[in-house]
Parts: C-alpha cells; sequence; structure tokens
C-alpha cells in the first residue's frame, strides 16, 4: 500500500484516540468537579479495565469468524463503536452527579474497546509483513495527534468560553466533548468508505464456516489462543504490567500534581485548580505532539535495531522524564520533562505490535489483538483495586509522589523488555527497492 493508503486507513483511529484524549485529561476533572475525593479517582476508573477485558477479546474473536460481502470483516465492529463513542461524548458534560459520569465512562469505554480491537486486526489483515511497521506506528501518530486535538482544545477553549453547568462543569469543558463527538464517527467513517477489506481465500472461508459460532464458540476460541500463546507473547505480558499501571497512574493524577506543584492547591473548587486543568491539558497535549512527531521515525530505528531495543530505551526516557515532572514548581518547564513520555507513548502504541504480529498466525490476528488488549486492561484492572491503599498509605496522599511512583515503574518495565527474544527483523519494502542489486554474469 502507498504511505497515503496507510495513513486513510489509520485515519479513524484519530477519532477513537480523541476520545481516549478525552478520558486521560478530562473525565477525572469532572468527577472532582463532582466532588469525588483523590482517593476515590481509581476505582472511579474502573470502567476501563473491566470493559477491555470482557469486549476487546470478545470482539476480536467474533471478528475474526466474520465476513460480510457487504460490510466485511472488521469495519463493522469499529464503525458501530465509534457511533457509541459520539453519542456518548456528547452526552458526558451534562451529567449532574457521579453516578452518572461513572455511567457513561462505562458505555463510552465499552464504545472504544468495540472499535479499537478490530482497528489493531484490520492493519494487520491489510499489510504485508515488510509494511506492519509502518500501518501501527501511523496508529502511533494518529493516536498522538487525536489526543494532542483534544487537549489542546481544553486549553483553548478555555480561553474563550466561560460559564458551566448546575453541577459546576465549565463550559469549555463541554466544548472540548461536542469536538470529540464529530470526529469519532467522521473520521472512521472516511476509512470505511476509502479502505476496502480483503476478501477472505476459499480456505479462509471454510475454516470460519467450521468455527462459526456464537458468544461460546468465541470464549472457547479466546481460552485456546491463551494455552496456545507463544512464549515470548508471554513475556510481554510482564512488560505490560509495569508500563500501564504506570501510565494509569499518570493519568489519574496529573491534573493534582500540576496543580499542586504550580499552583499550590488540590481544592478542585478553587480557580487555580480550574487553571491546573487547562494547563494540563497543554502539557498532555505537548507530550501528545511529541509522539505523532517521532512516530515515523521510530519505524526507520526499529528496523536497524530491532523493537526491542527501541521500546527499552523509550521507555527508559519517559522514567527520567517522569522522575523530573513532579518537582518542578514552573508550568513552562513542564513541558521538557514531558518529552520522554511523549517518546514512550509513541513506542507503546506501535512497536510492541510489531513484534506481536511476529509471533501469531494470521488467522488469529483478531483474538491475539484482544488478548493483548488483557495485557493491558489487566494491569489497570490491578491499579484501580489496589492503587487507592497505596496513594493514602505508601506515598502519603501527595500526588507528586503518584507520578515518581509511574516513573519507576516504567524503568522497570524497560529491564523486564530486555528479557524478551525478539523475533527476524522483517525488512520494509522500501529498503527492499532501494537495495543495490548485484550485477549478473552473463554465460552462454
Amino acid at each position: 500500500m502507498s504511505m497515503q493508503q496507510i495513513l486513510l486507513m489509520n485515519l479513524g483511529f484519530f477519532g477513537i484516540q480523541y476520545s481516549f484524549g478525552m478520558q486521560q485529561t478530562a473525565v477525572n476533572p469532572i468527577f472532582s468537579f463532582l466532588h469525588a475525593s483523590p482517593d476515590e479517582l481509581p476505582i472511579l476508573n474502573l470502567a476501563g479495565p473491566v470493559t477491555g477485558l470482557l469486549i476487546q477479546p470478545l470482539i476480536g474473536a467474533l471478528s475474526d469468524r466474520t465476513w460480510s460481502p457487504r460490510w466485511g470483516r472488521r469495519k463493522p465492529f469499529f464503525l458501530i463503536g465509534a457511533i457509541g463513542c459520539s453519542i456518548c461524548l456528547f452526552l458526558f458534560p451534562f451529567v449532574a452527579a457521579v453516578w452518572m459520569a461513572v455511567l457513561l465512562l462505562w458505555l463510552l469505554d465499552a464504545s472504544n474497546n468495540t472499535a479499537m480491537e478490530p482497528y489493531r486486526a484490520f492493519i494487520a489483515d491489510k499489510l504485508p509483513p515488510s509494511q506492519l511497521a509502518k500501518g501501527f506506528l501511523a496508529q502511533s501518530f494518529f493516536t498522538g495527534f487525536g489526543i494532542t486535538l483534544a487537549n489542546l482544545s481544553l486549553f483553548v477553549f478555555q480561553k474563550f468560553i466561560t460559564g458551566g453547568t448546575e453541577a459546576g462543569i465549565p463550559y469549555w469543558v463541554l466544548g472540548s466533548f461536542m469536538l470529540g463527538s464529530v470526529c469519532s464517527i467522521a473520521t472512521v467513517l472516511v476509512s470505511v468508505l476509502s479502505t476496502p477489506e480483503i476478501p477472505p481465500s476459499e480456505s479462509e472461508l471454510a475454516e470460519m464456516r467450521a468455527h462459526r459460532g456464537g458468544f461460546g464458540a468465541a470464549v472457547r476460541g479466546i481460552w485456546e489462543a491463551i494455552v496456545e500463546m507463544p512464549p515470548e507473547l508471554r513475556k510481554l505480558a510482564l512488560v505490560y504490567l509495569f508500563q500501564w499501571y504506570a501510565m494509569v497512574c499518570y493519568w489519574q493524577f496529573v491534573t493534582l500534581s500540576v496543580a499542586k506543584s504550580v499552583w499550590g492547591t488540590t481544592d478542585a473548587s478553587s480557580p487555580d485548580y480550574a487553571r491546573a486543568v487547562g494547563w494540563t491539558g497543554l502539557v498532555n497535549g505537548w507530550y501528545n505532539i511529541v509522539t505523532f512527531t517521532v512516530a515515523f521515525s521510530l519505524v526507520a530505528v526499529a528496523r536497524r535495531r530491532g523493537a526491542k531495543f527501541v521500546h527499552t530505551a523509550c521507555l527508559l526516557c519517559a522514567a527520567v522524564g517522569l522522575a523530573i515532572f513532579p518537582h518542578l514548581g514552573n508550568g513552562y518547564l513542564l513541558f521538557l520533562p514531558i518529552i520522554g513520555l511523549g517518546i514512550a507513548w509513541a513506542s507503546i502504541m506501535g512497536v510492541p505490535y510489531i513484534m506481536a504480529v511476529r509471533m501469531i498466525p494470521s488467522t488469529r490476528y483478531g483474538v491475539y489483538m484482544g488478548i493483548i488488549n488483557m495485557m493491558i486492561v489487566v494491569p489497570m484492572l490491578i491499579q484501580t483495586v489496589t492503587f487507592g491503599a497505596i496513594y493514602s498509605g505508601l506515598l502519603g496522599d501527595d500526588p507528586n509522589n503518584a507520578i515518581t511512583f509511574a516513573g519507576v515503574l516504567l524503568a522497570i518495565a524497560a529491564v523486564t523488555m530486555l528479557w524478551i527474544k525478539e523475533p527476524p527483523i522483517v525488512r520494509d519494502v522500501d529498503a527492499l527497492n532501494a537495495m543495490p542489486v548485484a550485477p549478473q554474469k552473463v554465460t552462454s
């Protein structure tokens, strides 16, 4: 596929990740505006890991067994998910109580997970092995771009929109959610209409018919895939345990950390806290600008050095950045250490998948992409039920300590990455075309 085709195919990931960006930066402040206490934030975010754990592998297994000449294989799932995201984003800023926000978060996460997993498999379906790195890092590019727009919208709208709902949610937050509602469905529609799916071969259709079934068959397929999982993919699960526990700690407590270190407050009713929310959106937007700036350069480095080396180095950059971040009292200085997290985020959203698709059969991309997401959401689930006690006890109810703790976990993830034996590198088709061809001897 040409680079233009790869970008159009991945454009829908922009809308999905705008929604994810709103979850990262705006949902926890909404909980705070609705008077939730900081130690309640982990458990209030339980929706993400639980819906991811249940929905993504199930959707993956179902999409492996699906084919419609009219609708395709993966497209119906991420189109339904995008519609759900748009509706939830539209309704979210109108909540008037914590329970309403929690309910909508569950529905939003379910929609995000329905859309995201088949999108990963869609890339693996469409691209040859030599172009998979470009495909997955194009998703990293749009991940950074979508989350950047989500975060920058919070900062920009705060400058121009005043007032708020009776529940205390500012109208500038409402504006960001409305923009996300449009982006979510519009970008997915572009991808759906511009990129046809590859029809399965007769042998693949025969295998689909042989394994066709409903919910029970999908669950059995997930269990069989877990039992047959390659050993190196199991090792990746350990890396993900530390990596994703750390990322959730950062997203939940970065606003409180910025409010405390720069403005000296953690009071959600304070005007300074509202300024911290907008500034955090700017900081998160900046690290996502870094993400889409470096995403494609990681393709070349991964091709030369290997995906394992790239991911290890990127995680160490984030660990150093988060070790410095909470100790800076000047808001402008925060943009320097957070560059490390932006580099790591580009790798997190693309590089491990380059290795993973070399370990799994192409006919089971859907179910294994769902299982890889289980490796993401299980650490999130563990974090939501354990970190409240860690925050109150070990970390002394200090959000700055929570960010430092996340940096330590990312360093541990980098070390465990060295344990994985990377599969052979498949060289990029562009690199092969650029190689000089040795002259052939002509004999008669």
